[in-house]
């Protein structure tokens, strides 16, 4: 039970990592990126792995991982393009593959809870990003303008901050100079929401979870998911109305990720108890 307890704290940090590593090598710093991608393969060195005896290693899933890897890195390279959001769920689908290919328990345990988490991800970005947009569904502009930017305006007006909607998406906040903010895209806390989705329905598959159980702990992550992220921006907010626009953006790019990795720890010790 220790060893079980180490390794799916591991696997918390590890996918915290990942998280913060695919955002830093996509908005923020490509260095610090790199770097968390280290310590989360570091991280994994470090999972005391059982006794793997009967158990057999499918070349199917390396191999097909291993496509899928090299597709989104060729695909990102002939097309110049930067590593997103999509193409780095997809790369960590690749990677879980791979890890699922292999004969060591733990390992294909976290290649199947990465897997998960990686497809489910995927599945909801196509749906709400890509689908929606191509039928011209305004979902998530309205989600953004009524979820996330007019709470969020209603709670810093408790603390006597100036702001004001000038647009569906849009607020000016007035600290020492206006600043224009825009809350959309990332700010909308989907991608968290995703992520953390995808977490459970990895653990319940996992884990043999029955329906009732799964279905309550993914309405709880849905809402963990949903505050956190009015946390996030209220917290970016206040950060614009003391410090300016720069800190504010500083900010922006760190704070998601450890927000993540905080409420995805929640809801994996909630499982753990569950289990």
């Amino acid at each position: 039970m220790l060893d079980e307890n180490k390794n799916l704290i591991i696997i918390l940090l590890v996918l915290a990592l990942f998280t913060g590593a695919t955002i830093e090598l996509s908005e923020g710093s490509t260095t610090v990126g790199i770097v968390l991608f280290i310590a989360a393969a570091l991280l994994i060195s470090r999972m005391k792995l059982k006794d793997t005896k009967g158990l057999k290693s499918s070349k199917n899933y390396m191999l097909i991982g291993g496509f899928i890897v090299a597709a989104d890195l060729i695909y990102n390279y002939v097309n110049k393009s930067s590593l997103g959001t999509l193409d780095s769920m997809v790369f960590f689908l690749g990677v879980s593959l791979i890890a699922m290919g292999t004969g060591k328990r733990d390992l294909k345990q976290l290649g199947e809870f990465g897997f998960y988490i990686s497809l489910v991800f995927t599945i909801l970005y196509l749906i709400f990003y890509s689908f929606f947009g191509h039928f011209n569904i305004d979902f998530l502009h309205l989600f953004d303008h009524y979820f996330v930017l007019m709470p969020t305006v209603a709670l810093i007006k408790l603390f006597g901050i100036p702001v004001e909607i000038i647009a569906i998406e849009t607020v000016i906040l007035y600290g020492a100079e206006p600043m224009t903010i825009v809350i959309g895209g990332p700010c909308s806390g989907l991608y968290s929401m995703f992520l953390l989705i995808g977490i459970v329905a990895g653990y319940s598959r996992i884990e043999r979870m029955d329906t009732k159980r799964t279905f309550s702990l993914l309405g709880l992550a849905v809402a963990i998911a949903y505050i956190a992220n009015l946390v996030r921006v209220v917290i970016l907010y206040v950060t614009a109305y003391l410090y300016g626009m720069d800190a504010m953006m500083v900010v922006h790019t760190h704070i998601g990720w450890m927000i993540f990795a905080l409420t995805a720890g929640g809801i994996m010790y909630l499982m753990n108890r569950k289990r």
